[in-house]
């Protein structure tokens, strides 16, 4: 099973992080990360996370079809797509289709005290 884990971590961890990975040769698992909470939630809102589930292990798809999956308007998952493409959680195909191209997502980040 392909997983992506999402987390949040500042953005010199993630490079350091790449850094590693690229002189070791070695790849690492795939990772997408946002600097705070705040952001990571504006990126994946509750419709957002909606239509990656429906996109879930479907393949390749156009917009429509995936409107039509999660039962509204083309316009507004269009919008979505596009910020999911932004972010790198959902990928264009050569056709241009969308897919996620994960099986399952693992979230992990950690609320402490200041």
């Amino acid at each position: 099973m392909k997983t992506v884990t999402i987390d949040v971590r500042p953005l010199a961890d993630a490079l350091g992080d790449f850094t590693q990975a690229w002189k070791s040769g070695k790849g690492s698992s795939p990772r997408i990360s946002f600097e705070s909470p705040e952001l990571l939630f504006k990126v994946l809102s509750g419709k957002r996370w909606e239509l990656l589930n429906a996109m879930t292990g479907a393949g390749a798809m156009s917009i429509r079809e995936a409107a039509r999956r999660v039962e509204r308007d083309v316009k507004a998952v269009h919008g979505d797509v596009t910020a999911l493409l932004n972010a790198g959680i959902l990928i264009k195909t050569d056709d241009g289709m969308i897919a996620f191209p994960y099986d399952a997502i693992h979230v992990d980040f950690m609320l402490k005290a200041a």
